[in-house]
């Protein structure tokens, strides 16, 4: 049972990735650009985390659906998956709401043109 978060974390970004292929939303629409994007959103987290681990602010909970492997002390490995998925969820909720909003700035321009 200790992989049952990491696998839970998998498949929350299979589901993101879905939602990004079908709407090209983020990696699908520039993988160059997200890549860079993630990379430097995981990179600040990750630093983020070992400055809060430094100042004794973080630590590690102990679960049993945890593999228990750690990349530094309170680091488990999980944490680096859990910070691309917040990095890559936030990603592509700004792109749906960019292409909602898009969406929106058209219809409403379709139907300013209709009533002049």
């Amino acid at each position: 049972m200790g992989f049952l978060y990491l696998f839970l974390l998998f498949a929350s970004i299979g589901c993101m990735a879905l939602l990004d292929h079908r709407f090209k939303l983020f990696f699908f629409a520039d993988a160059r650009r997200a890549s860079l994007v993630t990379g430097i959103g995981l990179a600040f987290f990750l630093l983020w985390d070992l400055g809060g681990i430094g100042l004794d602010i973080f630590y590690r909970g102990e679960t049993p659906i945890m593999l228990g492997i750690v990349l530094a002390p309170h680091l488990p490995v999980e944490e680096v998956f859990f910070l691309g998925f917040l990095c890559y969820l936030t990603m592509v909720l700004f792109g749906l709401v960019s292409l909602v909003l898009n969406r929106v700035d058209r219809l409403s321009g379709s139907r300013q043109e209709e009533g002049q």
